[in-house]
């Protein structure tokens, strides 16, 4: 795959730097024709036949922007998405993205892959030959909002109609902090003083947050499958019930065992490594688990030392693990610490015998440093997930 393969001549673009991300943007693609044709059916019926229920929708004398609403019922082509990798430089989440590729233009997609990060003078490359095209699109499809990058590029953009669409559960935090008008700090760096980059970077961040608001005829959408508490005024909510992995996809086979599924959460200095290890072996013990399924994230010694220690199979998944148990084999039951599958793999797995089940973070297990923030919104994310078996946490073993 050459650096810029693909065209750019589509009136959407999609930029994302991560394998869940360009996941959920085919997921977004696979609902829009059937959605907008659904639309342009329902908006074809005359006022005088609207049921009660959808006149209440939309009552006499609110202002609507109909222009807009026109925009996002358009239906989507393949020839009209292209794909933009902003490629990362870790080799897991490169391979991932390039198997994500395949299939993407298998879909009939273009994908143009990025170099984002290749060098000091990559990102002024990147960002200079994508301005043109930001400059033409009609919409813009992000996976990241807290994104440096998607954030300057979104400075750049005319586009009218902004989509969010899935980064796990970044964007149950995006669209809190966008209802209280926050600035976009990831979670688990909440509650520390800006460094000096935070601070370079604040105008651009600030202007990405304010494109990211409905307004001026400008619409957002985000397409989802994680629960949304407080939705900002404005913003268009759209479900995502990853229909077009399970099209795709399955059913697979179902084996007797139990598999555990590893979380980034010490890479990302929330977890004490050795509490979590015990964790994991308790697990293991106690429902019997095999294999390991690795986040991308996790480093090679953390994994070696698991697997030594717990005599699991670690297993690093070349696809978001949402298509690998989907596609199978998997176990019957799922382990999952706090973390975005406890929300999609019940949707991906629909219609399967496979439970899933979470364990929480004690509170035993942060490190000192860790977010203020983290042990409250790890407990939403597992508080707000539906259809799982919520198991005790293992804080004896600590």
């Amino acid at each position: 795959m050459t650096p810029r393969t693909g065209s750019a001549a589509g009136s959407t673009l999609a930029f994302v730097e991560s394998p869940v991300q360009l996941l959920n943007v085919l997921e977004w693609a696979h609902t829009v024709a059937p959605r907008a044709a659904q639309e342009h059916a329902e908006s074809a019926v005359p006022p005088s036949v609207r049921t009660r229920h959808e006149a209440a929708a939309d009552p006499a004398g609110e202002q609507v922007d109909r222009a807009a609403e026109a925009r996002t019922r358009t239906p989507l082509t393949p020839g009209e998405l292209t794909l933009v990798v902003l490629s990362p430089t870790d080799p897991m989440t490169r391979g991932q993205l390039r198997r994500m590729a395949e299939l993407a233009r298998k879909e009939g997609y273009q994908v143009r892959w990025e170099e984002a990060r290749g060098g000091p003078a990559a990102p002024f490359q990147t960002i200079g030959g994508l301005t043109p095209l930001l400059r033409v699109a009609r919409r813009v499809v992000i996976g990241d909002p807290f994104s440096r990058y998607v954030q300057l590029l979104l400075t750049i953009t005319r586009a009218r109609d902004l989509v969010v669409v899935d980064d796990g559960t970044a964007t149950m935090e995006f669209i809190s902090q966008l209802a209280r008008g926050e600035r976009l700090v990831r979670w688990h760096r909440r509650g520390g003083r800006p460094g000096a980059r935070d601070i370079v970077f604040a105008p651009v961040s600030a202007s990405a947050r304010r494109r990211l608001t409905p307004g001026g005829g400008r619409t957002v959408e985000v397409f989802s499958s994680m629960p949304m508490e407080t939705v900002p005024e404005g913003v268009r909510i759209t479900a995502n019930d990853f229909a077009w992995t399970r099209s795709r996809f399955g059913p697979p086979r179902i084996t007797k065992g139990a598999d555990l599924v590893g979380t980034s959460l010490v890479e990302t200095g929330v977890v004490d490594p050795d509490r979590y290890l015990e964790a994991v072996a308790s697990l293991a013990r106690a429902h019997g688990a095999t294999r390991y399924f690795a986040h991308r994230r996790e480093s090679s010694e953390k994994l070696h030392r698991l697997a030594v220690e717990t005599g699991l199979e670690v297993v690093r998944p070349d696809l978001p693990l949402e298509l690998i148990a989907r596609r199978g084999p998997i176990g019957r039951t799922i382990l999952s610490f706090p973390s975005t599958v406890v929300h999609t793999l019940p949707l991906a797995l629909a219609g399967t015998e496979v439970k899933v089940a979470v364990c929480d973070i004690d509170p035993s297990w942060l490190t000192d440093h860790a977010s203020p923030r983290a042990q409250g919104f790890l407990s939403g994310v597992t508080g707000t997930a539906r259809d799982v078996h919520r198991l005790s946490t293992v804080a004896h073993t600590a």
